[in-house]
């Protein structure tokens, strides 16, 4: 028979106790690693508005906007941080955040320069001579320690994702009736929602990179690919049958949120255009189905069917994965371009109701003038056609590129903006 040191209540007790001790220990791990990083990231902060912006603007080695394009808001972030560090350095860790997540709106419009500031960076590189010799003499000096401007420049992104892991420590840690505790929640909050802007800033711009790539695989200014909303998902060779049983002919395809893109490989005996490719049609999904004849196991391939409104594409592959992936994309971008699709015009409905104009009983001389008026229009429309029905002609005379566009936007302003399935390129 054995005997507990301690009676069972002290010995709860003291687990308790234990537990808290080692939250709290945790939280002045995370609060002194916040304290340490912060200074160091004030000082980077500092070396570059000092040693380039202030000494940039006296100089007028660049235009205001160029300088301005390149370095965005990072001297209202230093200003912002310093504060911050002044705070924590006095142990206020919940209200230093909390002041500090209220003016996070600089770090909004500086992340979403990134990208730009990047481009602006080097081109000012390769055409500004005084500038690129700047930057080496700055660089040089024995503060940077051998850092690069470019590196520099993406200390505040990379600043914001170690915000959003040292505010998770802290606030795991810390006691929910700690008065810092809410004050910590929403620092954390308002943290999250800049990493996630980073995020998708980082999926957009990605995105654009991909879109650009197979527009410069395709030859020629008749296919575009580059529009507003459209992201690319993937590409591949498939084998297309034909209706008529004839051979199956490879053809390489380029998936995107809201069309199919058919294309074949150019001339090898074209040099300049041996690795591109010539577009052949454009299969809009809005009203596309896709299902598997078969390949459902793991044999060696199988046979999709892409049924549109006017056609239908009966793709093979050898490889069962590969088809597998093949549908998976096709279903997934039909599926949430449909619904899409259903949303608006759900709304369209509820906003489309007739608004009739109140009729004035008081005068009946006026009520006959606006019938007669609206007869006479009536009648002029019936013998001249409108100008809307004029430019619909003229857009269908148009070439078949400008249709393409029109028939893939992201959300079709009509049901007759889906009624194309197919457009040769």
């Amino acid at each position: 028979m054995s005997f507990s040191p301690h009676p069972p209540g002290l010995s709860g007790c003291s687990s308790i106790q234990e537990q808290r001790d080692r939250w709290e220990r945790k939280r002045s791990r995370a609060a002194k690693e916040l304290v340490q990083t912060e200074e160091h990231y004030c000082q980077q902060l500092e070396l570059v508005t000092t040693f380039f912006v202030e000494i940039l603007k006296a100089k007028g080695t660049l235009k205001e906007d160029v300088r301005e394009g390149i370095f965005s808001s990072i001297k209202s972030i230093l200003s912002m941080n310093q504060s911050l560090l002044v705070h924590l350095e006095n142990g206020y860790i919940g209200k230093g955040l909390e002041k500090f997540s209220s003016h996070l709106h600089h770090y909004n419009t500086y992340v979403d320069n990134i990208y730009n500031a990047n481009k602006l960076l080097g081109i000012q590189l390769k055409k500004n001579k005084a500038f690129r010799r700047f930057k080496k003499l700055q660089e040089a000096r024995p503060q940077f320690n051998s850092q690069k401007l470019e590196d520099m420049l993406q200390m505040p992104v990379q600043r914001i994702r170690q915000y959003k892991h040292l505010l998770q420590d802290l606030a795991a840690n810390t006691s929910p009736d700690h008065p810092e505790f809410e004050q910590l929640s929403r620092a954390l909050v308002a943290v999250c929602e800049v990493s996630q802007r980073i995020q998708g800033n980082a999926q957009r711009h990605e995105n654009h990179l991909q879109l650009c790539r197979v527009q410069k695989l395709l030859q020629g200014r008749k296919t575009r690919v580059l529009a507003p909303g459209r992201w690319f998902i993937r590409e591949g060779w498939l084998n297309m049958v034909p209706p008529k049983g004839s051979e199956a002919k490879p053809k390489m395809f380029f998936l995107f949120s809201d069309l199919l893109l058919e294309a074949r490989r150019c001339s090898p005996l074209s040099l300049s255009n041996g690795e591109k490719f010539v577009g052949q049609h454009a299969y809009p999904l809005q009203d596309a189905a896709v299902e598997k004849v078969f390949g459902h196991t793991r044999s060696q391939g199988g046979l999709l069917s892409l049924t549109l409104p006017n056609a239908k594409l009966l793709l093979m592959s050898s490889n069962h994965d590969d088809l597998n992936d093949w549908y998976q994309c096709l279903s997934s971008a039909i599926r949430k371009l449909q619904s899409k699709h259903t949303v608006v015009l759900q709304r369209d409905e509820r906003c489309g109701q007739p608004l009739h104009p109140a009729v004035d009983h008081s005068n009946p001389g006026r009520k006959r003038d606006l019938c007669h008026t609206k007869s006479r229009l009536c009648l002029q429309a019936s013998v001249e056609p409108s100008e809307h029905a004029q430019k619909s002609v003229g857009e269908l005379e148009c070439s078949a590129p400008k249709r393409t566009k029109q028939s893939v936007d992201a959300e079709p302003s009509s049901a007759e903006a889906s009624s194309s399935s197919c457009v040769i390129l």
